[in-house]
């Protein structure tokens, strides 16, 4: 049908049905986020990546596994991985005899973090994760709350940097979020549309910054289910200004761009009127994203939302509502992750992780 696969979709359980797969198998389909569902130990994991792959070699298994309260795999010898802001307070507050070497160590900590984290997850055949969050902590959002590094956009661009380049040691690329940045507006998104009415200089000045500093290093960036009032009245997913004029422009920023979830409530509501899901990945999709999510679906009502998305972009896309675009299906297809995992064993006895692990806060 298309060369450009911007779906990103749910399967329902620990393992893959017929609907699944036929779902899968669909060409506007690129990729599967996982969530605690579908997870019941590593084995089981293993074997569910297995058989997504069998599907197509080219679907790009996602999580959101960033560490403390956002980590969907926590046993059978996952690691717990700390709260970012943890290697915030370590930057700020690390023993050091000289200056600046506290933050030296909050930065090595952060690269052993992200290696751990990408390497455990693609020794169980998980492509990528949604991280790291590039928010600022300004007290303000309880969603974001410690997910965020530090408040300081010069220490969240540092420690992510150094967390990207542990991802990346294990092979993994990264989606810097929420962009412009969530840290500010206090709704949280899932249930409400969240309103930021700074001006856009105090925004490029503060919460934007870390996506031009990482322009060069960024594999792939989520924006804000959040309208910034003074810039656009879409909220930034579904916003030419910021996806295309600002963040592609005005930041140099060369990769994929996801949206959000487009089940969230911050998603359902465009120009004041409410919007189906193809409206809104239509809306995405025109706005400046590669990638449309759509989460926790297929155990709803059979999947019926799911369904409703890829016929309605199939539709948009036969009545020419919506033209393929080669150059973000090539962005889709630079995060399938580089080189071959090692095993669950192999990583055990793997020196790198294991002075990973030891250098964690």
């Amino acid at each position: 049908m298309t060369l450009h696969a911007p779906l990103i979709i749910d399967v329902a359980g620990t393992r893959l049905t017929d609907t699944d797969r036929a779902r899968l198998a669909h060409p506007l389909v690129g990729g599967v986020i996982l969530f605690a569902r579908n997870w019941r130990d590593r084995a089981q994991l293993t074997a569910l990546c297995r058989q997504i792959k069998r599907v197509r070699r080219d679907l790009l298994i996602c999580v959101d596994h960033e560490g403390g309260r956002v980590q969907r795999f926590r046993s059978d010898g996952f690691t717990h991985l700390p709260p970012m802001r943890d290697l915030g307070r370590l930057w700020r507050e690390g023993p050091e005899t000289r200056p600046g070497e506290a933050a030296l160590a909050a930065c090595n900590a952060a690269t052993a973090a992200g290696y751990v984290l990408a390497a455990e997850l693609r020794a169980c055949g998980v492509d990528f994760s949604f991280t790291p969050v590039l928010d600022l902590d300004w007290g303000r959002s309880e969603v974001i709350g410690d997910r965020a590094f530090d408040g300081d956009a010069r220490v969240v661009t540092l420690l992510a940097q150094a967390l990207m380049h542990g991802l990346r040691l294990a092979g993994m690329a990264h989606c810097g979020k929420h962009f412009p940045g969530h840290g500010w507006a206090e709704a949280d998104s899932h249930v409400a549309l969240p309103v930021d009415d700074r001006a856009l200089e105090a925004i490029l000045t503060d919460d934007a910054a870390p996506y031009g500093w990482l322009s060069a290093a960024l594999a792939a960036v989520m924006p804000a289910h959040v309208v910034y009032s003074q810039v656009d009245a879409r909220p930034a997913g579904f916003s030419r200004v910021w996806l295309r004029d600002i963040l592609r422009e005005r930041l140099g920023f060369t990769g994929a761009v996801f949206s959000d979830d487009l089940s969230m409530a911050g998603a359902r509501v465009l120009d004041g009127r409410p919007v189906t899901h193809t409206q809104a990945a239509l809306a995405a999709l025109q706005a400046g994203c590669d990638l449309v999510l759509l989460c926790n679906q297929s155990p709803v009502d059979d999947g019926a939302a799911i369904d409703e998305l890829i016929e309605g972009l199939s539709r948009a896309y036969y009545e020419g509502r919506w033209i393929p675009d080669e150059t973000a299906e090539a962005r889709r297809r630079a995060l399938l992750p580089a080189g071959t995992a090692l095993t669950w064993d192999e990583l055990m006895a793997d020196a790198r992780y294991q002075q990973a692990l030891a250098l964690l806060p």
